[in-house]
């Protein structure tokens, strides 16, 4: 099944991505704030990917 909002898939993977890295670097908070701006682009980038339905 394949999603149809991928920014709201985009955002959530990104946020974890984020989480981790706040995690390594000792600070959660900017760790999630870069999970979110790299969830925004990956879900961007997915829905300029994909043909429009009709």
């Amino acid at each position: 099944m394949k999603a149809k909002n991928h920014m709201g898939a985009g955002i959530a993977i990104g946020t974890g991505v984020g989480a981790a890295i706040g995690v390594a670097m000792g600070n959660l908070a900017i760790g999630i704030a870069i999970g979110i701006a790299l969830g925004i682009a990956i879900g961007s980038s997915k829905k300029k990917n994909t043909p429009e339905e009709k």
